[in-house]
């Protein structure tokens, strides 16, 4: 039995990615779980940052903390919007130099069809991995996230920036090429990045412990449902998949705090 606040799982890049669950005292490891019965219940809340019982609000965080925290500034999901190579503050500029003035890549994936997305090097594959991509490649590395965000806006107009979760869930494998697909979205870049773009060309492809996709998902909502007990088959993404149908997204219930148990 495990008692604790739901983070976003750890995951660990290997010829099947292995998952880790951080409950506080103790981690779960789910590659020796797959077949059993896991029950979850819901607890309560309990904010990432402050700790209050308070209603989750957004990404792990009560409504203060939110619009408080540098870490969930406009800039984070609109990296284009990054001002501290200019020395401008939005909420913390020390904070936000830390982050935004690093090595950013700029990728093609294949979720739920080919997305375009940025992410910090240090990232690489792990925001990969979060998104369920069963493969990706690096278009450009930029010494900071502006550089990265405006490559990102010049790219949306061909290509999505948003993964379908149902479709992802659903989506085993694909034939195209996306070596081929990085080539030829080059032309669509900005002059500012084009001294950047990586001489590396090959795809990543992430392979999930999944034993049976699920034909029609349906998501856990654990508040409204307070209890559930599934025979669990399979992660992929941030996305616990049981025997039902039902999946469970880790990530988009950060904050709640949960008891889970294992038959």
């Amino acid at each position: 039995m495990f008692n604790g606040v739901l983070k976003k799982m750890i995951t660990e890049y290997d010829e099947k990615v292995n998952y880790f669950l951080d409950m506080g005292s103790d981690f779960i490891l789910f590659k020796n779980l797959f077949q059993r019965n896991i029950t979850i219940e819901f607890k309560g809340y309990s904010c990432l940052n402050c700790k209050s019982d308070q209603e989750i609000f957004r990404q792990g965080f009560c409504k203060k903390c939110f619009f408080d925290l540098p870490s969930t500034a406009d800039w984070v999901i609109r990296p284009e919007m990054s001002k501290a190579h200019l020395g401008i503050e939005e909420r913390d500029l020390d904070y936000e130099k830390q982050v935004q003035l690093q090595p950013h890549v700029l990728y093609l994936a294949y979720t739920s069809g080919v997305k375009v997305g940025v992410t910090r090097k240090s990232q690489v594959p792990t925001r990969w991995i979060d998104q369920g991509a069963i493969m990706a490649v690096e278009i450009v590395e930029v010494p900071n996230r502006y550089l990265a965000g405006i490559s990102e806006v010049s790219l949306k107009e061909n290509y999505k920036d948003k993964t379908n979760w149902r479709e992802m869930l659903k989506c085993k494998s694909t034939d195209l090429d996306l070596e081929k697909e990085k080539l030829q979205c080059l032309k669509y870049l900005p002059d500012e990045v084009l001294n950047y773009v990586t001489n590396d060309s090959n795809t990543v492809k992430i392979n999930y412990p999944v034993d049976n996709l699920p034909i029609k998902p349906k998501s856990l909502n654990i508040v409204k449902t307070q209890k559930y007990t599934g025979k669990i088959t399979g992660i992929k993404g941030q996305y616990l998949i049981f025997e039902d149908d039902t999946v469970f997204n880790v990530r988009s219930n950060e904050g709640i705090v949960v008891k889970i148990s294992i038959d």
